[in-house]
């Protein structure tokens, strides 16, 4: 068995406590192991992506204990290219934080960087319910310490917002894996994907109720409106750096949502076939068009780019709750195209800062170095509006066109396109405030212009504006790679017979074929889930 697919998580695992314990006062050891840190992740995460292209799905079994009794990670198209995506994130956001000192303005940014990351890739590569429960409030934890990193109160009152919400979402999570639990008996998703097939249709309250609240939790973490309410601050007040890093963050919440309605709660399954489009669909379009909406109405930068990541993920959740393999390969498109974009702007955004007493959108005088500033918030603008020829335009057209022959194609395209309206209008006043009519304003008397950016930092905001050129230029070879991915998403058959089905400590026996079906011993599915039962019950006796 390779235990490369468990790294991502132990990796970032074993420096966190390094940094704190052997390198607390030398922040130059701390940025070193940081960096290497993470471009071994992005080592890893390639090696694991290009082993899941060709469709292959690896398992570990952590103790070589088999599912459901023991805790597994599954690497597939899906898990590997958000490990992937997060850890290129995570290498041009810690080089900013580099260059820009942010790093050096609190204490154990690292440590907790670190800790972040283990969260978010242990969320990604989980195959059971209750570890992913587990990984959200790991990266909960390290998410709150960064977003009040350097300290301040507002900065301290968007944190406690913040983990309110989400301590909220967590309650919610712990209620819906009981009640999945109670009818089911598993929370391993391979495992439960084959149970849920069994409940009949006298019995599914339980497993409804487990469902909505499962996508309610997911909607709070990728901060679907009316479940938004977090996010505008909390991103807003979070030092730059951690607020372009969470733009991760809320596609977990995709993920999550895209993985559960897939695998365990299908489209064509009968007790929950009509939740999705009835629950998501309409809260996706909403959160497009207020997203955008604020956009307009932001009288602040930070703000009108937290504005835009909401709108954004009602666009991923527009293409998702269609449910097809053409709306998932679009939202997985949309999805690393809007985290490459969110985080340029939000580290924009501190550029802008670095020259300016606040960041009100109203004429002030130039920011130093705003000539280049300017261009890259010029094309980050594109890019997150999506009007051509960067990838959001691409994207765009990919849900758009994944849209037609659904019920809903006009109200999909109605509001997708009066949003983009609605938000190009939005970052073209911004951009003329800010950089243009700024020209014009000139510096209070005895009032020097603040130093440059350091070089590093243009080369972090450069790096991802540089991806996202790369991206339009191969979105055709990248969206032939998500619709395989949708494809496999859509036949979970290998997965969950790849979790199931490998063998290792307690492994649920083959049922036994049954020659008769009229010989009164029941159907093969229930018998194994019966065998299943005594097994377990047989071997933990005799442990004792």
């Amino acid at each position: 068995m390779s235990h490369w697919i468990i790294l991502p998580v132990v990796l970032p695992a074993i420096l966190a406590p390094f940094i704190v314990l052997a390198a607390r006062y030398h922040i130059g050891i701390q940025r070193a192991v940081s960096v290497a840190g993470v471009m071994s992740l992005i080592v890893i995460a390639a090696g694991l992506a290009w082993q899941a292209s060709d469709g292959t799905i690896t398992l570990y079994q952590l103790s070589d204990w088999a599912a459901p009794f023991g805790i597994v990670l599954v690497a597939d198209r899906l898990s590997t290219l958000m490990v992937l995506l997060t850890a290129v994130l995570a290498l041009f956001v810690l080089l900013y934080a580099i260059g820009s000192g942010w790093d050096n303005r609190g204490r154990h940014f690292h440590a907790l960087y670190q800790f972040q990351l283990m969260g978010i890739m242990g969320a990604f590569l989980t195959g059971d319910l209750f570890n992913l429960f587990v990984f959200f409030e790991v990266l909960l934890i390290a998410s709150y310490g960064l977003m009040i990193h350097a300290g301040g109160n507002v900065r301290l009152r968007a944190g406690v917002q913040y983990v309110l919400f989400n301590l909220l979402g967590s309650t919610l999570f712990l209620f819906a894996l009981g009640s999945i639990y109670a009818e089911t008996g598993t929370l391993n998703m391979a495992d439960l994907a084959e149970r849920a097939q069994m409940i009949g249709a006298d019995s599914t309250a339980g497993i409804r109720i487990a469902a909505v609240l499962l996508l309610l939790v997911f909607a709070i973490k990728a901060a679907v409106v009316p479940l938004h309410f977090w996010l505008p601050s909390s991103y807003a007040e979070a030092p730059a750096p951690v607020a372009a890093l969470f733009a991760i963050m809320t596609k977990v919440g995709a993920y999550a949502i895209i993985r559960v309605y897939t695998i365990v709660f299908p489209p064509d399954l009968a007790v929950t076939a009509d939740l999705h489009g009835a629950l998501l669909l309409p809260a996706a379009l909403v959160s497009l068009a207020i997203g955008m909406i604020g956009v307009l109405a932001a009288r602040k930068l930070d703000r009108l780019v937290a504005f835009a990541v909401i709108g954004s993920m009602g666009m991923v959740m527009v293409a998702i709750s269609l449910f097809t393999q053409a709306g998932i390969a679009a939202a997985l498109y949309y999805i690393v195209h809007s985290t490459l974009a969110a985080g340029a702007l939000f580290l924009i955004t501190d550029l802008v800062r670095a020259g300016r007493d606040n960041l009100d959108l109203r004429a002030q005088p130039p920011v130093s170095g705003a000539a280049l500033t300017a261009a890259m918030f010029f094309v980050a603008g594109i890019a997150m509006v999506g009007v051509p020829p960067l990838s959001g335009f691409v994207g765009k057209l990919l849900i758009l066109d994944a849209s037609f022959g659904t019920e809903s194609v006009v109200w999909v395209w109605a509001i997708v396109l009066g949003a983009s309206l609605i938000s190009l209008v939005g970052f073209a006043r911004a951009g003329s405030t800010l950089f243009w009519k700024a020209e014009s304003v000139p510096y209070a008397e005895g009032v020097e212009p603040a130093p440059h950016p350091s070089g590093l930092s243009y080369v972090a905001v450069g790096g991802l504006l540089g991806l996202l050129v790369l991206y339009t230029v191969f979105a055709g070879k990248a969206h032939e790679y998500m619709s395989r991915t949708s494809a496999q998403l859509f036949a979970p058959g290998p997965y969950i017979s790849k979790v199931v089905n490998t063998p290792g400590k307690l492994t649920r026996p083959k049922p036994a074929k049954v020659p008769n079906a009229e010989d009164g011993q029941g159907d093969e599915s229930s018998h194994g889930t019966d065998a299943a039962h005594d097994d377990g019950h047989t071997n933990a006796e005799e442990g004792h």
